[in-house]
């Protein structure tokens, strides 16, 4: 049942990241920052959301972060994902503000309703989110000033790359936040609460239901 959550969550995640792409309004600060990868690279903005997760990993890896299974799964599964959903062309590109900024916002709920589950699921956060982590760590800064750090970088080099930035990309920068508080408050649930399992602790607990039915 927890990996049906995981998988639920991510899922509605990407579905949440392609509206925000397709409300064509200006990308979130790391889609900007894929999407600036995947035009230099010729690869998929899914493609570049795996190599780009691939490399925070590496990193986060280095500095002893635990890893979990939702973080594996995380960087490979929302990128296929945002690729397949693109390729299918399910949801139409939006003409305008009007249309746009409507599809942003419903695209950052779903998110944060996704992010519900995918957290829940207790299996480790995403790459960026642990990224951000290891900067508090570092720094000993806070959670929102280490993430506008990340983030900023992110959409400035994105945009030096070539990548869509423009309104979308501010109101995203500071509406997921919101949006998942948002979905967080009404679903009456506290991240905090919840004990993520590294991949070691998963591996473990798989080995000992195995025996047990032995």
């Amino acid at each position: 049942m927890r990996l049906i959550r995981l998988t639920l969550g991510l899922t509605l995640c990407s579905i949440g990241i392609v509206l925000t792409l397709r409300a064509n309004i200006g990308y979130s600060p790391w889609d900007a920052f894929h999407d600036g990868v995947a035009g230099t690279t010729g690869m998929t903005i899914g493609m570049a959301s795996i190599v780009v997760g691939i490399v925070i990993l590496a990193i986060v890896a280095i500095m002893k972060e635990k890893l979990g299974l939702g973080t594996i799964l995380n960087m490979i599964l929302i990128g296929f994902q945002i690729d397949f959903l693109l390729n299918i062309n399910l949801i139409p590109l939006a003409d305008g503000l009007v249309i746009g900024i409507p599809m942003l916002i419903t695209g950052m709920l779903t998110i944060g309703f996704g992010s519900y589950f995918y957290i829940g699921a207790g299996f480790g956060a995403g790459p960026r989110d642990s990224l951000m982590v290891v900067l508090m760590r570092i720094t000993k800064k806070s959670a929102g000033i280490c993430r506008a750090t990340v983030e900023c970088m992110a959409v400035v080099v994105g945009w030096l790359l070539g990548g869509m930035v423009g309104i979308g990309t501010v109101i995203a920068a500071f509406g997921i936040g919101l949006c998942v508080q948002i979905a967080f408050r009404i679903l009456k649930f506290d991240a905090k609460a919840v004990v993520h399992e590294s991949l070691t602790d998963t591996y473990r607990i798989i080995i000992k239901k195995s025996n047990a039915k032995r």
